[in-house]
């Protein structure tokens, strides 16, 4: 496993356990189990891949990562590259997800696989910078989605440092939001009933603020509690920088069409630097660590505009499932059944719009 800084605190890159790797990495802790086992969870937010870089991770891997106690009752794909047409169109090619992933919504629906409803709400990509001819896209996607397809991510990371920006998905400009084209696309969103992943590095949350300002009608969903980067320049900074954190998710919870998630934060990216163990670390541990991230969202924004997230595979390289939502737990202890009831399942269902249980 690459170390993610060097002696100077330079970001030289990371590389992913493969799947052996991580599955033996993850048994050398006893699985923990699951706190509060009946409470009603949404997970609004996993991926589906299957690639040499990345691995493998489809229905069957997330339904065992599930099954280890926790009521999962259902789940939200965001969108991952995975999957895109080979064919067609260049700005065509995301709707090629939407239909694996419709698929594989289809399967869970038959009840075959278990009663949780996977991929009940699907998050695909569309290329805003097309200007008002991204809602072909978005049409054929919704077209294709089986009356599952919620909204678009479009991601907006972006860092001077070369190295952080390998991380991103995506190739992007600075202050990609504030692009007039990007903004002729995203005006496309709300008028079809879609929503929009915010999905950007805690430097850039000040655009975030401006979009939201600028389309008060159009629902955002900030991703990871903003990005918080902990790694190469931002390493050993972090309470100067959950400083200016806090203040822009003060701002941004000013804006009542802003929903933020709770999670990402098992990736590298933050800095917590649990990968780098010889053993996973508890749920204790990591309830720990992530408190100071979880509570001044839900203290910002309140339960029913926070919803809990896995974001798996991608923070599987700190823990285990089970694991990751006993951490959750635990920070929630002192809460009310109601505001748990928003937290783990509500706020998740009004946004994507999903059944509770």
């Amino acid at each position: 496993m690459a170390k993610i800084g060097d002696a100077k605190g330079e970001y030289r890159g990371l590389a992913w356990r493969n799947d052996a790797e991580l599955k033996a990495w993850l048994a050398k802790r006893p699985a923990e189990a699951a706190l509060e086992p009946d409470l009603p969870i949404i997970d609004p937010h996993h991926h589906f891949w299957d690639t040499p870089q990345r691995g493998r991770y489809l229905l069957s891997e997330l339904l065992a990562d599930i099954g280890g106690g926790h009521n999962i009752v259902a789940t939200v794909f965001l969108e991952c590259r995975s999957m895109y047409r080979k064919t067609g169109p260049a700005e065509m090619a995301p709707v090629g997800e939407v239909e694996f992933v419709n698929g594989i919504a289809a399967m869970s629906a038959s009840g075959g696989y278990g009663p949780c409803r996977v991929a009940e709400g699907i998050v695909g990509h569309a290329d805003l910078t097309l200007g008002a001819r991204v809602r072909d896209v978005l049409e054929a996607e919704i077209a294709v989605a089986g009356g599952r397809f919620r909204g678009i991510r479009h991601g907006a990371s972006w860092d001077p440092n070369d190295a952080i920006q390998k991380l991103a998905t995506r190739v992007v400009p600075p202050h990609l939001v504030r692009d007039p084209k990007f903004r002729e696309g995203f005006a496309q969103l709300a008028p079809l009933g879609l929503s929009f992943e915010s999905w950007q590095y805690h430097a850039q949350l000040p655009d975030a603020i401006d979009l939201a300002r600028a389309f008060p009608d159009t629902t955002i969903i900030l991703n990871h509690v903003g990005g918080v980067l902990g790694v190469g320049p931002y390493r050993g900074r972090r309470q100067e920088i959950l400083a200016g954190w806090r203040k822009d998710i003060g701002e941004l919870a000013k804006c009542p069409n802003v929903n933020v998630k709770l999670g990402g934060i098992g990736m590298t990216s933050f800095g917590f630097e649990f990968h780098e163990r010889d053993v996973p670390p508890s749920s204790e541990e990591l309830a720990a660590a992530w408190r100071q991230y979880v509570e001044p969202c839900i203290e910002a924004f309140g339960p029913n505009r926070c919803m809990f997230e896995s974001n798996f595979p991608p923070d599987k390289q700190s823990c285990g499932y089970t694991e990751l939502w006993n951490a959750f737990k635990r920070t929630t202890a002192g809460a009310s059944a109601g505001e748990k009831r928003a937290l783990y399942g509500g706020t998740a269902a009004r946004v994507y719009r999903l059944t509770v249980p």
